[in-house]
């Protein structure tokens, strides 16, 4: 008997070693196959002289990429892929400059943005470029508000005729889920402060509070103003057609077969016409001249990752810098990853910054709805230590700079924001449930014995009138605190900030208005600021970013450059089970939170 569990023991220590030497050798072949792919697929030096730059962007265009930290097997990468915007920018401009382009192709229909002022810069730079002089044509199976917005800036526009043209507008619903709970038994318990503060109000309510409604059609309507704006004066129309094919042209769920939609849009001066690709093909052939160096008939063209890859580096020459941190995402502690600015990571850039002796001033791009209270005041007590050098620090606000974006900003020198910047909401959120009435209901109790009067205290348990009172003290001096934050970097009064806090938002013009910021600019503009601030007439600008380990640096360059889908088995299914575990851990744990959940404007 023991001789067999023996020889059943070095069996299996045999087929361990097996299995691992089978895994390790098929990870290496995996390595192997990918190097040898992006080889092969690297783009060669192409000579763009009389060739059409093809300008179609694939994947989230934001203001700084951020990939995860870890790098391990199942090898993972975010869904979508993410352009940083000043890179997309640069590109442009060097397009409009470069006269060797015969004209550029643009096709947005697979971008998305980070939200309006995003859309609306790329949008700016599309219509410097079509000033130019160069052609520069749209071409798309379809076209959403966004892709469409930047098609308008061509000085002409096809969409395939099985297609669409969905301008639908922005805005939307959300869940409320009140009678969901009450009849579930399910208390809950909100203890946020400020009546614009609608985080959590889906909990609370059946219906939209008239606060939250009232804020929202204030920012919405003065967003798709600019947007309908955008569209009309690039193609000379008025901006009550756009609105005309939002409520009766627009089907939010259609992108192909809006025969009539199409037609409307051509008739209108909306698009030029539609055609098949072939066609396209062919007019294009017929305008630049068929392609010498290609075996298909098609016409001279060069795509934008060839076109980026031989543009030369900015100039870096200069001793003196302004760096740039940027807080990218939700603001919670730990790393950065995709679409969380980690703290511990913001402020360990910051740092890095600040001591960097070549460093002349500070800008802190904020594109952020907020977050954790404690991971806002960690990147805040970095930004108050790099203040303290003499250092001009400026904050230049992205898209949504709100809430927990706001907090972190307080220590600036000056704060800058685009002109659709959405900001404020200065309150607190914190709502949970407790489960007492539901499990009463199907007959589970609970007793114990405790040394003090809250110990052991969860969800399942009823909140008496002494948690009561504390959760609320709680939730009232977190508020009281961002007060003073906002109040000592504004100059102003605590009573003041109370007026025009209470959780609500406000686009970037009535922001200043009341002194929440300073000055209406780009990020170019806050970066030419700050430079003047520490007279600075020559100098470069050093983006201190979190730079992607070795290994995912390589399946970055795997992916992009060898098309190898890099998703795990069941990811999906992974995902969920993940955030379902979350939000169960989290119910126990009540937290006031500084976050703007729906300060954020999809764009697609």
């Amino acid at each position: 008997m023991k001789s067999l569990f023996q020889k059943l023991g070095a069996l299996l220590a045999t087929l361990r070693v097996w299995t691992i030497n089978l895994v390790t050798l098929l990870i290496l072949l995996y390595v192997v196959v990918a190097v040898i792919s992006v080889i092969g697929r690297m783009p060669a030096a192409v000579d763009p002289e009389g060739k059409v730059l093809i300008l179609n962007p694939d994947g989230l265009i934001l203001d700084q990429e951020v990939f995860p930290s870890d790098f391990s097997f199942p090898f993972t990468l975010p869904e979508e892929n993410q352009l940083q915007s000043r890179d997309l920018i640069r590109l442009i401009r060097a397009a409009a400059e470069d006269e060797r382009l015969a004209g550029v192709m643009i096709d947005f229909s697979e971008a998305s943005f980070a939200g309006p002022s995003t859309v609306l810069n790329i949008a700016n730079e599309l219509a410097a470029l079509r000033q130019s002089g160069k052609p520069v044509i749209a071409f798309s199976e379809s076209m959403t508000t966004a892709s469409y917005l930047m098609a308008a800036q061509a000085d002409e526009i096809y969409v395939h005729q099985s297609g669409a043209v969905s301008v639908t507008g922005i805005g939307g619903y959300r869940r409320y889920t009140r009678e969901l709970t009450d009849k579930l038994k399910i208390t809950i318990h909100n203890y946020s402060q400020g009546d614009f503060k609608s985080a959590l109000e889906g909990l609370t309510r059946n219906d939209m509070s008239a606060p939250d409604r009232l804020q929202r059609e204030e920012l919405y309507g003065p967003i798709w103003t600019a947007l309908k704006n955008g569209m009309a004066e690039a193609r000379g129309l008025e901006p009550e057609l756009f609105q005309n094919m939002a409520d009766n042209y627009s089907a939010p769920l259609l992108d192909e077969a809006a025969y009539d939609g199409l037609a409307f849009a051509e008739e209108q001066g909306v698009i030029d016409g539609t055609m098949s690709f072939p066609e396209f093909r062919s007019y294009m052939i017929e305008k630049f001249g068929k392609a010498e160096d290609e075996e298909r008939d098609t016409y001279p063209h060069i795509g934008a990752d060839a076109y980026f890859a031989q543009l030369e580096a900015d100039d870096a020459e200069a001793e003196d810098a302004v760096a740039v941190v940027f807080v990218e995402g939700g603001i919670q502690p730990g790393e950065i990853g995709p679409g969380v600015a980690g703290a511990d990571d913001v402020a360990r850039l910051i740092r890095r910054a600040h001591e960097d002796e070549s460093t002349k001033a500070l800008v802190l791009r904020v594109n952020s709805p907020g977050g954790s209270i404690i991971a806002s005041d960690i990147i805040r007590d970095e930004l108050l230590a790099a203040g303290r050098k003499d250092l001009p620090v400026y904050v230049s606000m992205g898209d949504v700079a709100a809430s927990g974006g706001v907090w972190v900003s307080t220590p600036a020198d000056v704060i800058y924001a685009e002109p659709t910047t959405i900001t404020g909401s200065i309150g607190v959120a914190i709502a949970f449930p407790t489960l007492e009435r539901s499990l009463e209901y199907v007959g589970l109790h609970y007793d114990g014995v405790t040394t003090s009067e809250h110990a052991g205290w969860g969800i399942n348990m009823p909140v008496n009138e002494k948690l009561d009172a504390l959760f609320a003290r709680f939730g009232s001096s977190a508020y009281q605190r961002f007060i003073d934050h906002v109040a000592v970097s504004r100059d102003k009064e605590p009573e003041y900030i109370r007026s025009i806090a209470g959780g609500r938002v406000w686009l970037a013009p009535r922001a200043q208005e009341i002194g929440l910021i300073d000055e209406i600019g780009t990020m170019e503009q806050t970066l030419e600021a700050a430079a003047a601030a520490a007279g600075l007439e020559d100098y470069r600008v050093n983006y201190v970013v979190k730079e992607p380990s070795f290994g995912m640096a390589l399946l970055q360059r795997f992916s992009a450059s060898a098309g190898i889908e890099l998703k795990a088995p069941f990811e999906e299914l992974v995902r969920g089970v993940a955030s379902l575990a979350e939000i169960l851990e989290n119910l126990d744990q009540p937290t006031a939170t500084v976050m703007c959940t729906d300060c954020l404007v999809e764009l697609r």
